[in-house]
């Protein structure tokens, strides 16, 4: 009886062996499939997450007739915007770059101010289109600066009366038994009405005398009946026929810069320029990386000097036109931490030379932005060198300095 009771025990004890077995067979089985269902689900999941923000922006342009201040389109770096003589910005003059890699703002135009489509000038007074003003030239019995009163007064002094082109016959007609007598646009009549003649007005002239607003941005010619607008060598004259647009002999290889050298456009012609590094002195020594760029060889430990000499020392060039109105921003210097280091915690930044310091203040622009401003006007032509140097500070100890060495050309012209 005990020997069987055994048997059976022994066989309980296995088929129980065999259900665990398979029990955790089973259980095995469905934990393989909870992992790769999961494995998919975050597969999925990566897939679908936000793209990191982005590091930079798309590039921007400068506007038709305008100019671009900022080169950098890093996040949180700001470029700014200016329209020539003569136009006005419609848009943002300022855009900043976010972090989702898009500018704030919209994109700046430059639409050319046209003071006579309002036809401001009365009693058959002709405007004339100045750099963002305009003239009324009145009839001879009307004045004023929109030919408003009523005046005798004798014809205008302002003709050119010795070369042909420049006077011509009247068109006359008879309107109820007495004779009219009118000339074409740009001439005025002279004399009495049976023996006047229409001479051409210079319109040249009467702005020059009179003290208004100038008709072309650089030079005016009187031609018969009009005038027209020339520009200085380097120069092309724009579509409005009254501005000029610098030619960049640069990009159109219109320069005689020999190889190792670099063209650099600036107002009305172009420089040859080769940035040199600083001669070794003492353990600092410098290596060329970049056409525009020097950065230090590695000091010795012990060296302090060394180590507080620029890490990197960059060169800058910035064609600039005459009396440019301040304050306006020129260059901007920042920090980026090297992948897998922490980046300086704070910034310093310093105008460090140049032979005309005083016309620029250096201010930060974000923790990790300065920039130079130019904050009183500089007349052309001239070249004027400035040097700008940034710190980095990590938890109040010095880590490294880097230079930038800024010329800027400043044309003769303000255009």
């Amino acid at each position: 009886q005990s020997c069987l009771s055994r048997q059976q025990l022994l066989a309980a004890i296995r088929q129980m062996q065999q259900l665990l077995k398979g029990q955790e067979t089973r259980f095995s089985e469905g934990l393989r499939a909870v992992r790769s269902r999961l494995s998919t689900i975050h597969a999925s999941l990566a897939k679908a997450a936000p793209e990191p923000p982005a590091a930079s922006c798309p590039a921007l342009q400068a506007p038709a007739d305008g100019r671009k201040f900022g080169s950098k389109y890093l996040v949180d770096h700001e470029v700014h915007f200016a329209c020539d003589p003569g136009f006005q910005l419609l848009g943002s003059s300022t855009r900043m770059c976010q972090a989702n890699g898009s500018w704030t703002g919209q994109e700046p135009r430059c639409a050319e101010i046209s003071e006579c489509s309002s036809s401001p000038c009365q009693n058959g007074g002709t405007c004339l289109e100045g750099l963002s003003h305009f003239k009324c030239l009145c009839p001879p019995q009307w004045t004023g600066t929109a030919c408003q009163y009523q005046a005798q007064t004798a014809p205008p002094t302002w003709s050119v009366t010795d070369d042909p082109a420049f006077s011509r016959q009247p068109r006359c007609a008879l309107i109820a038994q007495t004779q009219q007598c009118s000339c074409d646009p740009g001439f005025h009549m002279s004399g009495t009405a049976s023996n006047g003649i229409c001479q051409d007005l210079n319109e040249c002239e009467v702005y020059q005398q009179e003290g208004g607003p100038r008709l072309c941005a650089h030079a005016c010619v009187n031609i018969p009946g009009s005038f027209r607008c020339s520009c200085p060598a380097g120069y092309v004259l724009l579509g409005d026929g009254k501005s000029c647009e610098d030619i960049d002999e640069c990009s159109l290889s219109q320069d005689n810069c020999t190889s190792g050298s670099t063209c650099i456009n600036t107002g009305g012609g172009f420089q040859c320029v080769t940035p040199q590094c600083p001669p070794a002195a003492g353990n600092v020594s410098y290596v060329k990386t970049s056409p525009f760029q020097c950065e230090r060889n590695p000091c010795p430990m012990e060296s302090r000097s060394c180590h507080q000499a620029p890490k990197t020392i960059s060169f800058h060039y910035l064609p600039l036109p005459s009396n440019l109105r301040t304050p306006a921003p020129l260059f901007r210097m920042a920090t980026a931490a090297a992948p897998g280091r922490p980046g300086p915690d704070s910034l310093r930044f310093g105008i460090a030379g140049g032979n005309n310091r005083g016309h620029f203040v250096v201010q930060r622009s974000d923790r990790h932005t300065g920039e130079l401003i130019l904050v009183q006007s500089l007349r052309g032509p001239r070249t004027i060198h400035v040097d700008v140097d940034m710190a980095e500070y990590l938890e109040r100890v010095f880590q490294a300095k880097h230079l930038s060495k800024i010329t800027i050309f400043v044309s003769p012209y303000e255009f």
